[in-house]
């Protein structure tokens, strides 16, 4: 919780300098491995036992956030995100295990580059030019996070706010040796 924090805190500075955009809620800062759209409950099992085979075989591995980066459109900032370091090619690794094992299921591989990335907000006009903000020394210590799980959420509409729930948690299960 304490890096959701951070990221709020960074959010909160950054909305000083927007007209107008939405926001992520704090509980809903995630990285996503996959997009799954609509899945069935027989989906789901499945899913499960995926999920679990690859983190059985898995090692924890840590991250640090880095960056603020957007995808622009036409003077609005479709996206603004924060970038990741750290064990990147675990986590490249980690989200193609997941795309390989789903296919089975019936859920196609991500044709897009995987971009590993914490959404924070979305369809942002900002006051003045996104390049002039980021320039903007934001000096937060997000420090380093140590994965040791993935979560499947559910994406729900709730009193017009996006709401993610975790409906399955798999944990890394291959502990390195020291």
């Amino acid at each position: 919780m304490e890096q959701k924090n951070k990221i709020y805190e960074l959010q909160q500075k950054l909305k000083r300098y927007a007209k107008k955009g939405r926001w992520k809620y704090i509980d809903n800062f995630h990285i996503t491995l996959k997009f799954l759209d609509e899945i069935n409950v027989s989906q789901q099992k499945q899913i499960d036992n995926a999920m679990q085979s690859i983190c059985f075989e898995r090692n924890p591995f840590n991250l640090s956030l880095e960056g603020i980066n957007a995808f622009t459109n036409k003077g609005c900032v479709r996206v603004l995100w924060l970038g990741l370091s750290g064990d990147i090619k675990e986590l490249e690794s980690l989200h193609y295990e997941v795309d390989k094992s789903l296919i089975p299921i019936g859920i196609s591989p991500e044709k897009r580059k995987f971009r590993p990335h914490i959404t924070i907000g979305q369809d942002i006009f900002f006051e003045c030019d996104f390049t002039t903000i980021k320039d903007t020394s934001y000096s937060i210590n997000f420090g380093i996070t140590h994965i040791n799980s993935i979560f499947l959420f559910k994406s729900e509409q709730i009193e017009n706010k996006r709401i993610y729930s975790k409906v399955s948690k798999y944990i890394f299960q291959n502990k390195k040796e020291d």
